[in-house]
């Protein structure tokens, strides 16, 4: 596993960050977004969504539990897990369907971590106590990232 620390000055600092993070993965990738209300999980979703040109399309999944994109072959899926009891729902919805047929992104995916597949990308998100703009993401990326895909440079 290696880590890394990214510091976004701005919503456009953490839009532009998961738009190059977009660039570089593929179907069967999933990313775990985690941190508080407020601390920067969607802006990184528009961010994410903006690379393939679906920008303009993003709805929260709050009610939904997930929401489905469709580009260029590509499938993306946006999970907000927040209201879910436990994996046991996740499950029952099958979202364990959902992992090797696009590339999914879980708001709040520490709440089914048993149902989570072994390796994924895990960003938490942070406020900065001493400036309201600033968000830190610490980002757990499992070796076999490195393999054949190069993230973080």
């Amino acid at each position: 596993m290696k880590h890394y620390k990214f510091v976004s000055n701005s919503e456009s600092d953490t839009k532009n960050f998961a738009k190059k993070l977009a660039s570089k993965l593929n179907t069967g990738d999933i990313i775990v977004l985690t941190g508080e209300l407020g601390s920067g999980k969607t802006k990184f979703t528009e961010g994410f969504l903006s690379y393939f040109g679906l920008e303009n399309e993003i709805s929260s999944p709050t009610f939904t539990i997930v929401n489905e994109y469709i580009k260029d072959n590509t499938n993306i899926y946006h999970f907000d897990v927040y209201r879910l009891e436990d994996s046991s729902e996740f499950y029952e919805i099958g979202g364990e369907e959902y992992f090797e047929n696009g590339i999914c992104l879980i708001e709040w995916g520490e709440l089914i971590e048993d149902a989570l597949p072994k390796n994924y990308i895990h960003i938490i998100f942070k406020k900065d106590n001493q400036n309201d703009n600033i968000r830190i993401l610490n980002i757990d990326v499992p070796d076999c990232y490195y393999s054949d895909k190069s993230l973080f440079y």
